[in-house]
């Protein structure tokens, strides 16, 4: 039987990151590579006293169809917990925050569309926008994110559709907007009349002190809100939410509807179940605890192993990833089998840009493997590193000698 695939289908390739993922389940590999939350953190006995309670307070309910837009009650505990005035019926429950770009992408984007994003930006985000087929666009950014002056000069004249931006502890540079810069990209958007579509699934992995307050807070009518419990709580669990204004969130329920009916009502019910009593603000800080001593383990091994090497590396405020740029000279795609000979992974920086990206660029997660295994996976790293540099400096004196006129 020959299968006649749909041209969109051409638009969907294989996750880099998954790729890597799988050579970092080989057995003596130490993985900085995927964006997994520590196991550590999952809140297993509060989830098996929720499962109880939630089957004998009425397990046919939460073992039945529901309703596309969410669970009830939860809708309104997420439009409570955020800090801005949130009508539940502005929110859906989606299963997980991928999902959720993956119904916007369906309503907003055509083929041919444009679609700003950051330099670089989430892998997952241009996986969810490729299959509708639209025109990236990379916006110049710095370590505040996107530059005002430049989203205003691609979004002129260019019938972009929105922008999508990741403004705490972005994924993958871990960098975060300051409340300057966030009110001024909210004024260059308005003025140039570009919707903002605003994905926060880190922002509350803050070390020292909570980020500024979302876009959407600012400019409410001109923005959709993207959040997940798989940071908080557990990913398995595979659910999220969307925050969408009034005239559009009928599009978007529509696009769930026909994407998987609504997600898992019993999942829904446990993390209302669990929610309950505060129990976020009790179980969050002890995450962030953890993470944060986790970041600064490897910082602390970046400046120990990392020396005389110039290679760059920031030091997040919160979230999960921290970014390296190395030498000149270096791709780190060819670096990585290098890395991996050495029993460590990462996820090499080039595929998170929209329109080619840095190939010295890397990201590295801090929250999964262990203080010792870091300590030991950062020197690997560093090893792989000088045998590369080692091999340029190799190759540029045998390019001199070469080039030297003959005696």
């Amino acid at each position: 039987m020959k299968w006649k695939l749909a041209a969109r289908s051409e638009k969907m390739n294989p996750s880099v990151l998954r790729e890597i993922l799988k050579v970092a389940e080989r057995p003596g590999i130490i993985s900085l590579a995927g964006g997994l939350p520590s196991p550590r953190t999952f809140p297993i006995s509060a989830f098996a006293q929720a499962c109880a309670q939630v089957l004998d307070v009425n397990g046919e309910a939460a073992l039945q169809y529901a309703a596309s837009e969410g669970y009830g009650p939860l809708r309104e505990a997420v439009a409570h917990m955020l800090p801005w005035d949130v009508d539940p019926a502005q929110v859906l429950i989606t299963t997980g925050s991928q999902q959720g770009l993956d119904l916007v992408a369906k309503v907003l984007l055509d083929p041919g569309s444009k679609v700003l994003v950051e330099t670089p930006t989430y892998l997952g985000a241009l996986q969810a926008f490729s299959p509708m087929e639209p025109d990236p666009v990379s916006v110049a950014s710095d370590a505040e994110g996107v530059l005002p002056d430049d989203l205003r000069a691609k979004a002129a004249g260019s019938d972009a559709r929105f922008i999508y931006l990741l403004p705490n502890f972005q994924n993958p540079t871990g960098r975060t907007m300051s409340e300057a810069r966030r009110a001024a990209v909210v004024d260059a958007a308005r003025q140039v009349g570009l919707p903002i579509v605003e994905d926060n699934p880190y922002g509350e992995l803050w070390f020292d002190q909570p980020p500024p307050l979302p876009l959407t807070a600012r400019h409410p009518q001109g923005c959709i809100y993207l959040g997940s419990f798989s940071k908080v709580l557990a990913p398995g669990l595979r659910l999220g939410f969307l925050v969408a204004p009034k005239s559009v969130f009928p599009k978007l329920l529509q696009a769930k509807q026909a994407a998987d009916l609504h997600s898992p009502i019993f999942n829904q019910r446990m993390v209302h179940a669990v929610m309950q009593d505060g129990f976020l603000d009790r179980h969050v800080p002890t995450i962030r605890a953890l993470y944060k001593h986790q970041r600064d383990v490897m910082v602390d091994a970046l400046q120990q192993e990392m020396k005389g090497m110039d290679v760059e590396f920031n030091k997040p405020d919160g979230g999960m990833f921290l970014w390296l740029r190395l030498p000149q000279g270096i791709d780190t795609v060819a670096l990585l089998p290098k890395a991996v000979e050495r029993g460590v992974a990462f996820v090499p920086g080039a595929p998170f840009y929209a329109d080619g990206g840095d190939p010295r660029t890397l990201r590295l997660s801090f929250v999964t493997a262990s203080e010792e295994q870091i300590r030991q996976a950062i020197a690997a790293l560093a090893d792989a590193i000088r045998e590369q540099l080692a091999h340029i400096a190799a190759a540029r004196t045998e390019q001199l000698l070469a080039d030297a006129p003959a005696p």
